[in-house]
């Protein structure tokens, strides 16, 4: 079958079998490797992607099922040379260690901040209790989605320059 995707921006057509996971067709059909592959069975979140912008895990989903979907991987998040605020928080505040549940942590961090431009703590938490990382205890991921909640926050109260003035 014929499966039709945005992913990160870019519609692909890629012709797969009915059964495909949604993370073996991102990762072998459309060559995107920074979605891992954890557990299998949607408990470590290490496969998560945004499909229309939702936390997903890719593991449990049909490549079918992301047909005529808006996906993004963690490759779709830096805008050319510029890291998105959330990339630019786990450098900062070392929100990773071996960097295995990275990708899942950063698309779940993106989206809480698209639906919570302050998240405290708590939401923070409650948002990435689906993923699980082995080496951080959590407290360096937590810093680094508060650290891109205010890098977006002090973006939007830049003053727009004037026109016409360069």
């Amino acid at each position: 079958m014929n499966v039709t995707v945005e992913v990160n921006g870019v519609e692909k057509s890629v012709d797969c079998e009915p059964r495909t996971l949604l993370v073996d067709f991102i990762r072998t059909k459309l060559g995107l490797t920074g979605t891992h592959i954890g557990c299998d069975t949607s408990n470590c979140g290490a496969c998560t992607v945004l499909l229309d912008g939702t936390p997903v895990k890719s593991c449990t989903q049909l490549a079918a099922m992301a047909g005529g979907r808006k996906v993004t991987t963690v490759e779709g998040l830096a805008q050319g040379a510029a890291l998105d605020p959330v990339q630019e928080g786990f450098h900062v505040e070392h929100g990773l260690q071996c960097g295995f549940c990275t990708p899942g942590m950063m698309l779940v961090g993106k989206a809480l901040l698209e639906d919570n431009p302050n998240p405290t703590d708590d939401e923070i938490r409650w948002a990435i209790s689906g993923n699980i990382c082995r080496c951080t205890g959590y407290m360096n991921i937590v810093k680094a989605i508060q650290h891109a909640a205010a890098t977006k926050a002090a973006v939007k109260e830049q003053p727009a320059e004037p026109a016409g003035v360069s």
